[in-house]
């Protein structure tokens, strides 16, 4: 019996260890997100599901004075989705899909389903969604939080493709927005980081899922606005868009490609195209993006095999659905004393090359290691309070390598400044989703309605139940 008693008491002392583990991740846990620079200690993760009572959540929270932040999939790289010692609901469980509507080209859904899911209900029935991230891996209300768009040249910003929300309030309540209900309300949501109330389900626009043949083709940056004007922006068989500019040393910031995803003639499609595809052959992409964060030369030859790669998918045909399902596991990075942040800058049209020029003189004599820029397009869209896209725009994306000591953070801090103030020289602004390296002047120039945003969150939340770091930050 002794060996019986034995185990018993291993057992035990393993359950004592899982609880402890379990209670130490769920109770004043340190969170971070997808950029790992903002570690910071919180109060408690509510993970939710679609039996979740959020509304006695709310109420406690408030009987409690603690305070909540939001959180999806966590790549907004800005604390934007904890706060310290406060409640982070994560709402990734909140999904299901609630109402599906092929004929209206509808569906409803609850705000933690990803775009993939969404994508895996529709697209048997031969519909796509209208705008998305470049990758499907996001939940829809986070999406929503930070108003995203995406390849689509037809469609702008998110904001325009949601029929209406239904939002839980900091009194608990519960309201239906849309541009025509509480149209006030709707503009501050989209694009408001989880700072106006909890996205319970949405109604999206759905369109078709369309065949397109890839057209590629190599320019000279100069070229490019002229290009976009006369092949792309009155054209209607151009549906989709996007471009890549050099930071290989030898090309850098002058030569680029750009990648079109024409209507094709034949709209018939074979089993072969309209299957969602998944992620293919990882490694020779992986291995030469581990060499290009590492060397010049690196970046070189990862540039020559991203343009050569390119050009083979000339002529080639692809669905909308998986046009929207870009692979990203290749970009993965974990690194001890690094990581990779995102910065976006939009541009006016016509700026475009003027500003490339400023861009890298400022750039020429840094140590800044910038990994990939890519390019899209945002047609004007002032429909959220929190606009980026005052005209119509030139997004680029920026990946950059940077440490993670606070010395390394300080060095990268004062050259994204300067890349903003070349960004507001030219009647651009930038994208709110990643770290707060932007000062104050900086954030007031690019969203002349900043101080209104606040205001009215203040209005609508007056006892700031929801909050988060980049609130924090920028709020006074």
């Amino acid at each position: 019996m002794k060996w019986l008693a034995s185990i018993l008491i291993f057992y035990l002392i393993l359950f004592g260890f899982s609880l402890q583990t379990y209670q130490t991740q769920t109770s004043n846990p340190v969170v971070t997100d997808a950029a790992k620079l903002l570690p910071t200690r919180i109060k408690e993760i509510k993970p939710s599901t679609p039996a979740t009572n959020l509304q006695a959540i709310i109420t406690d929270a408030n009987l409690n004075g603690d305070k909540i932040s939001i959180a999806g999939m966590q790549h907004s790289q800005g604390g934007h989705t904890y706060y310290p010692n406060g409640i982070m609901l994560d709402m990734r469980g909140y999904n299901k899909i609630l109402n599906f509507n092929p004929k209206e080209k509808t569906i409803t859904v609850q705000s933690g389903v990803t775009w993939g899911d969404i994508q895996e209900k529709i697209n048997p029935y031969g519909l796509a969604i209208k705008v998305m991230q470049s990758q499907n891996i996001f939940t829809v209300g986070g999406s929503i939080s930070v108003n995203a768009h995406g390849r689509d040249i037809r469609n702008g910003s998110l904001i325009d493709t949601i029929q209406s929300m239904r939002l839980m309030k900091a009194d608990g309540s519960i309201v239906t927005i849309s541009k025509n209900e509480h149209p006030e309300l709707f503009s501050l949501v989209v694009g408001g980081y989880g700072l106006f109330g909890v996205i319970l389900d949405i109604t999206l626009e759905l369109t078709d899922d369309e065949l397109y043949e890839i057209r590629t083709k190599t320019i000279d940056y100069k070229e490019y606005t002229d290009y976009f004007y006369n092949e792309i922006a009155d054209s209607h068989v151009v549906k989709m868009h996007l471009g890549r500019i050099s930071v290989a040393p030898d090309t850098f910031l002058r030569e680029m490609y750009v990648t079109d995803y024409l209507l094709a003639e034949n709209q018939s499609q074979s089993p072969e195209y309209s299957e969602l595809k998944g992620d293919d052959v990882i490694a020779l992409p992986k291995f030469l993006l581990g060499l290009s964060r590492y060397s010049d030369w690196g970046k070189n030859v990862f540039w020559d095999t991203q343009q050569m790669y390119m050009e083979r998918l000339n002529g080639s045909l692809e669905t909308r659905n998986n046009v929207m399902r870009s692979q990203s596991t290749f970009m993965e990075y974990e690194h001890s004393k690094k990581t990779e942040t995102l910065q976006e800058y939009f541009v006016p049209v016509e700026h475009f090359a003027a500003y490339i020029d400023d861009l890298r003189e400022v750039l020429k004599n840094e140590d800044f290691n910038l990994i990939n820029i890519t390019l899209r397009y945002v047609e004007q869209n002032e429909h959220a309070v929190l606009s980026y896209a005052k005209d119509d725009m030139f997004a680029l994306v920026l990946l950059i390598n940077q440490g993670k000591s606070e010395q390394e953070i300080h060095k990268t801090g004062e050259v994204i400044r300067k890349m903003i103030d070349v960004t507001l020289k030219h009647g651009g602004s930038y994208y709110l989703p990643y770290y707060p390296y932007p000062t104050d002047e900086q954030l007031k120039e690019a969203y002349p309605r900043i101080n209104e945003f606040f205001q009215l969150k203040k209005q609508y939340d007056p006892n700031q139940l929801f909050m988060n770091l980049f609130y924090e930050e920028y709020k006074q």
